[in-house]
């Protein structure tokens, strides 16, 4: 097979070093809180942005030649899965993501498409095994088509509706073939653009209703893995109904669906929802629901979705920390849902935004595993909720007091004359203490 990317595998040289096709803090075998680099990161490539996307816009066509040299629909498609092996062979990735659209061009019909799909999984199987990857996830497109403009599962037209089972069907069928661990949902055009021609009872219930069948399915064909969903607030409608992990969270446990699915965060999805990225992981692993993560950042200043390369050092110092109060992943891991900029059109620039990203994950294991092995900042919490020890305090928390007994305390306290400081920038400036000693 003739070699695509003109590239060296990608190895640790430490953070001296000088040559941009390194690793400056990636050390995969190098242990950190118990387990490797590689296991506590699990690194995926994002088979949409790096393969198919070609760097269009709303305002221009695309800038980048993501054919390597394929000619005719399904050759182009084969020869972006031999790209993509190669990427991750070369930079090290053990995982990759897909939608099905991504993997295999759409056909005149379902059986076309699944066709299409069942060629491709069949090449797919053969690199998988030839480079060592594995599947960390899969889904559906269920957002692109014309057919999706009012949506999939919360479309009015339940001819739309019973299409987009179909497709998730087949999507979760290659999923399981694959070996796959993960069945993402992300409802790209389950929202509304005004309440004027919208019901919103009847598009929740056939979404929930859609995602059940799917998960009765998938249990009945071997699937052992997790169901996500992926919360995102707004774009491309105003409002999706997957906003944030707490909306999304409701939503499960008012459809009974919440022993059946975890979280997919996206970074830039928090921030879009007004977030920040270790919010919304926090309320996900307080509520037990924490899965997986796709790693980008935004654009502060802008209103969308940029899918940037993550070089946040202070965002994967904090994503890290909560993965590591987690327990680590599972069958989750970090897909990078991240393109490179428009402008940066060479094959050369998907390395460099790779290595950008591995990298400050790397570092941001690092030191949120310092932050926990230092102590400071975990004792200093614990502190601060003392008086929930012992006392009334103790009753509050083992839920025993009754509200009789709490007015009876408060009535015996009289004015409360004391609190204690929150001292956060006493906390930031350990943070940035460890950070850069």
């Amino acid at each position: 097979m003739a070699e695509i990317f003109k590239m060296p595998k990608i190895k640790y040289e430490g953070p001296k070093s000088t040559n941009q096709l390194s690793f400056k803090f990636y050390n995969p075998d190098e242990v950190i809180a118990g387990k490797t680099m590689r296991e506590q990161l699990k690194f995926a490539l994002s088979y949409w942005h790096t393969l198919n996307g070609a760097g269009a816009d709303m305002f221009g066509v695309g800038t980048s030649d993501r054919a390597f040299g394929g000619n005719g629909a399904m050759d182009v498609f084969k020869q972006r899965a031999n790209a993509g092996f190669e990427l991750m062979d070369k930079l090290g990735i053990d995982y990759f993501c897909f939608h099905d659209r991504d993997i295999a061009p759409e056909g005149a019909s379902i059986a076309e498409s699944n066709k299409n799909l069942d060629e491709i999984a069949s090449l797919l199987e053969s690199l998988m095994k030839d480079y060592g990857k594995k599947l960390l996830w899969g889904t559906a497109n269920c957002f692109g088509h014309p057919r999706y403009m009012h949506g999939a599962g919360t479309s009015p037209n339940a001819d739309v509706f019973a299409f987009a089972a179909a497709q998730i069907k087949k999507a979760l069928e290659l999923t399981v073939r694959l070996g796959g661990n993960g069945y993402v949902f992300w409802g790209g055009r389950e929202g509304y653009e005004t309440l004027l021609n919208t019901d919103m009872k009847a598009e929740l219930d056939n979404m929930a209703y859609l995602m059940r069948l799917i998960v009765d399915y998938g249990r009945s064909i071997g699937f052992k893995g997790d169901f996500y969903i992926e919360p995102k607030p707004k774009e491309p409608t105003k409002h999706q109904y997957d906003f944030d992990v707490a909306t999304v969270s409701n939503f499960l446990r008012a459809y009974g669906l919440d022993k059946d699915f975890k979280m997919n965060i996206e970074a830039n999805h928090a921030t879009l929802a007004g977030h920040t990225f270790q919010h919304e992981l926090r309320v996900a692993r307080i509520n037990g629901i924490f899965g997986s993560i796709d790693a980008n950042q935004g654009d502060m200043l802008l209103g969308w979705d940029t899918d940037q390369f993550p070089t946040n050092i202070y965002d994967s110092v904090f994503c890290m920390y909560e993965v590591l109060k987690a327990g680590g992943f599972t069958n989750g891991g970090l897909n990078f849902d991240a393109k490179v900029r428009r402008g940066s059109f060479e094959h050369d620039d998907l390395f460099h935004g790779y290595i950008a990203g591995m990298d400050s994950f790397a570092l941001g294991l690092r030191l949120a595993a310092k932050l926990i092995e230092d102590g400071r900042i975990d004792k200093f919490v614990d502190e601060r909720y003392a008086s929930y020890k012992s006392g009334i305090g103790a009753d509050i928390a083992a839920k025993k007091a009754t509200l009789e007994q709490l007015e009876k305390h408060a009535l015996a306290l009289g004015e409360i004359s004391s609190n204690t400081s929150g001292r956060q920038e006493y906390l930031e400036n350990i943070l940035n203490g460890i950070m850069f000693s």
